[in-house]
C-alpha cells in the first residue's frame, strides 16, 4: 500500500465554481475547494467554536457528498473544527484526472488532501464506502489519525445481505448502461424516495424541507455527464475491495489501525448487515461499539444526536476534549431513546 502514500506539495485553495444547480450550503459550514495535482476536492467545513481545537475530517459513502455530514458536524463543533470531503466524482468534486475510484484511490485523494494541507492528524470519520476509506487511511497512515468513528463501514461480508445485492451489481459491466436506459423516464423525486428507503431505517423521519433538498441536489447530480460513471466505478472499487486478501485486505488492516475506534452499526442496515457489529469489535485493536437498532445505514443522519454524543465520549477517553456537561447532558437523553 505504500502507493497509497504521496509527498507533500502545495494546495491551493479557492472559491468554488458553480456546476449545474447550486450545491447546498447550510447556515455556518462553508464551501471550498482545494487543487492538487490532477485532482481537486470540494472541502465542506464547520470551523470550530474557538481556536486550537483538533481538527476532524469526515468522508461520506457510496453515492453521497459532504452535506451527508451536514446534521452532524453543528453537534460537535464545540469540540472539533470540522471539515467533510467530497470524494473525487462525488458531490461538487470533478473526477480525478486518473480515473481511479477504488478505494485505494479514494484512501489515497484522502491521505494526499491531509499531507497538502498539513491538518493531520484529525479525528477521522467515514461512513459506508467511507468506512472502507478510513479504515485504509488509519492503517497505513496511523500519524494522520487521532481517532477514527466508523458509521456502517463497507467492511467484506461473507453472507452480503439480499438487499445489498443491487448496488453490487453495478460493478457488473453493462448493468448500469441497463438500468439506465430502464429508470430513464423516473423523477428525481422517485430515486430519492428509493434511496430513502434503501439507507433510512424510518424514510419517516426526513423532513419535508430535507427531502427537497435532496430532490434538487439529486437533479443537480443527474446532470454531470460523470454521475454514473464515478457511481459504477467506485462500486467496483468495493467489490474489488472485498476480494483482496493478505495485507492488503480490508480486515487485515482494520487489526493494524492504532487509533481509538468508535464503530456504529444499524439494527435496520439494508447494506451492511447488522451482525457485523460484533466481528468489527473483535478485529479492531481499541473498539468502542454503538448499535442503533431502529436505525438504518446513515446513522450520522438519521441519529445525529446519538451519534455526536458516542463520539464525545471517545474523544474525552483519548483525552482529545473537555465535554460540556450541558450538551453531555442534552446527547445522553437522545441516546436513552435510541441506543
Amino acid at each position: 500500500m505504500s502507493s497509497t502514500e504521496s509527498p507533500r506539495v502545495p494546495a491551493v485553495v479557492a472559491a468554488v465554481v458553480p456546476k449545474p444547480g447550486a450545491v447546498r450550503v447550510a447556515e455556518g459550514e462553508r464551501l471550498g475547494s482545494v487543487a492538487l495535482p490532477g485532482l481537486t476536492l470540494t472541502v465542506r467545513s464547520r470551523p470550530g467554536t474557538r481556536e486550537g481545537l483538533p481538527p476532524a475530517l469526515y468522508v461520506h459513502g457510496l453515492g453521497g457528498s459532504s452535506q451527508n455530514w451536514s446534521a452532524l458536524m453543528p453537534l460537535l463543533e464545540d469540540v472539533v473544527d470540522g471539515e467533510a470531503l467530497d470524494l473525487p466524482g462525488f458531490g461538487d468534486s470533478p473526477p480525478p484526472d486518473d480515473g481511479d475510484y477504488s478505494v485505494t484511490g479514494h484512501a489515497r485523494a484522502v491521505i494526499r488532501y491531509l499531507d497538502a494541507t498539513g491538518r493531520g492528524p484529525v479525528h477521522l470519520v467515514g461512513n459506508s464506502l467511507g468506512g472502507a476509506i478510513t479504515t485504509r487511511v488509519a492503517a497505513v497512515r496511523p500519524d494522520l489519525v487521532r481517532t477514527l468513528t466508523l458509521v456502517s463501514p463497507a467492511l467484506p461480508e461473507i453472507r452480503v445481505q439480499r438487499t445489498a445485492v443491487p448496488t453490487a451489481l453495478l460493478a457488473v459491466p453493462g448493468v448500469a448502461p441497463l438500468f439506465t436506459r430502464l429508470t430513464r423516464e423516473w423523477t428525481a423525486e422517485q430515486r430519492v424516495r428509493g434511496v430513502l428507503a434503501l439507507c433510512y431505517g424510518d424514510p419517516g423521519k426526513v423532513t419535508p424541507e430535507g427531502f427537497q433538498a435532496a430532490v434538487e441536489e439529486m437533479e443537480r447530480r443527474l446532470q454531470l455527464p460523470y454521475f454514473w460513471d464515478a457511481m459504477v466505478r467506485s462500486a467496483r472499487g468495493v467489490v474489488n475491495a472485498y476480494t483482496l486478501g493478505g495485507q492488503h485486505g480490508l480486515w487485515r488492516q482494520a487489526e493494524r489501525v492504532l487509533a481509538p475506534t468508535l464503530l456504529v452499526y444499524g439494527g435496520r442496515d439494508q447494506l451492511v448487515s447488522y451482525r457485523m457489529a460484533a466481528r468489527a469489535a473483535r478485529r479492531f485493536r481499541s473498539p468502542r461499539l454503538l448499535t442503533l437498532p431502529d436505525a438504518g445505514h446513515v446513522a450520522m443522519m438519521e441519529y445525529p444526536e446519538t451519534v455526536a454524543t458516542a463520539m464525545r465520549e471517545l474523544l474525552a477517553d483519548a483525552g482529545e476534549s473537555t465535554v460540556n456537561d450541558e450538551t453531555s447532558g442534552r446527547g445522553a437523553e437522545a441516546a436513552s431513546g435510541t441506543a
